[in-house]
């Protein structure tokens, strides 16, 4: 009774020894890995190279006050169509001291050469009846007298230009009136009725009374990555996506690359622009910022594949074709233009194959 009870015990303890080698043997084999596998596809692949800034009009013109003074009145608001002559604003004169008191003296001191003209007309006229002084003598008092006469005319015209802003002998008050120098849309008007102006002139650029913009004519401009900038070229297609406008895609054609680059946070960015395609039904706000696609090369309806399945010998790409499931082959393939997501298949796969994703793998 006593053996059997030993021998009994001992089974026991070799079949627990065995069951925990067992179970040891089993928990360090690892489970097969079942991959995930995808085909190639039918697809438009287009590489493209991006740049950021905004939509704005091609030309923006600054109207500005010839004369110094302050706006009486302002007939136009941000967003009305003008045409080019259209009144904008009026000013008050403000005539500037030192020039009022040297036109003022100018027109005296052509006042009292006129006086002095006209008796030495008078006096010529007399001594040539009596044949005294020649003819050529007369005709030279007489020219002296005219350009006295138009100098009076110059000097009162400039006084009244400095007082009034307006000249006797034109009869326009075109300088107390601010007009349109280009037809558009007003985008800008920064001053209100009462503010003073000043005009431009060498030491200053003068007060701005509105902007105007052509606003059918709009590009976009931005910046490109020095590292992107040798792969485009004018002529070449963008894709402008407004941040404004949702949903909608623009197109445009590049017109320019700047020939030197500007250093921004540590990078070298090139300036770009870009003719915008106008778009029936769509409102484009001057500086809306936007994201362009330069389109730098397309390939319309081929064969591609996603590229992350894509692996590399000695710089040589192949893939593994699933033979049997979860039994893969390797196989070279060429490939073609790549976008960053999906690459073309030039040649070595079908539509039919199952290429294995090893990124995508699960135990079973």
């Amino acid at each position: 009774m006593k053996k059997a009870l030993v021998a009994l015990l001992v089974l026991l303890f070799v079949g627990a020894f065995a069951g925990s080698l067992y179970y040891l043997y089993k928990k360090s084999q690892k489970p097969p890995v079942v991959y995930e596998t995808e085909s190639p596809a039918v697809a438009t692949i287009i590489q493209k190279a991006v740049a950021t800034g905004s939509v704005v009009p091609r030309k923006e013109v600054e109207i500005k006050s010839q004369i110094p003074g302050i706006i009486q009145e302002i007939y136009v608001e941000a967003g009305k169509l003008v045409k080019q002559g259209d009144v904008l604003a009026k000013i008050t004169v403000v005539p500037d001291m030192v020039s009022l008191s040297s036109a003022e003296s100018r027109v005296k001191r052509a006042e009292i050469g006129l006086d002095n003209a006209a008796r030495d007309l008078e006096r010529y006229r007399g001594l040539s009846k009596d044949g005294v002084v020649a003819e050529a003598e007369l005709q030279r008092a007489e020219k002296a007298w005219a350009d006295t006469q138009e100098e009076l005319a110059a000097a009162r015209d400039t006084l009244d230009l400095i007082r009034k802003g307006t000249a006797r002998r034109s009869g326009e008050t075109t300088n107390t009136l601010v007009r349109a120098t280009a037809s558009g849309m007003v985008l800008v008007v920064p001053r209100l009725a009462g503010n003073s102006v000043i005009p431009s002139n060498n030491f200053n650029d003068g007060t701005t009374i509105a902007t105007i913009a052509d606003m059918d004519d709009l590009i976009f401009k931005g910046k490109v990555d020095e590292s992107e900038v040798g792969k485009i070229k004018p002529g070449m297609d963008l894709q402008l996506k407004i941040g404004a406008l949702e949903g909608q895609k623009f197109e445009a054609t590049l017109e320019y690359i700047a020939p030197k680059g500007v250093e921004e946070n540590g990078a070298i960015q090139f300036e770009i622009r870009a003719a915008l395609k106008k778009k029936e039904g769509a409102l484009i706000r001057a500086n809306l910022s936007a994201n362009a696609d330069i389109v730098l090369a397309r390939r319309d309806e081929v064969l591609a594949i996603n590229e992350a399945v894509l692996q590399f010998d000695a710089g040589k790409p192949f893939v593994e074709v699933e033979t049997t499931p979860q039994h893969f082959e390797k196989r070279t393939i060429e490939t073609g233009l790549s976008d960053g997501i999906q690459i073309e298949i030039v040649s070595g796969l079908s539509k039919t194959d199952k290429v294995k994703n090893a990124s995508k793998g699960a135990p079973k």
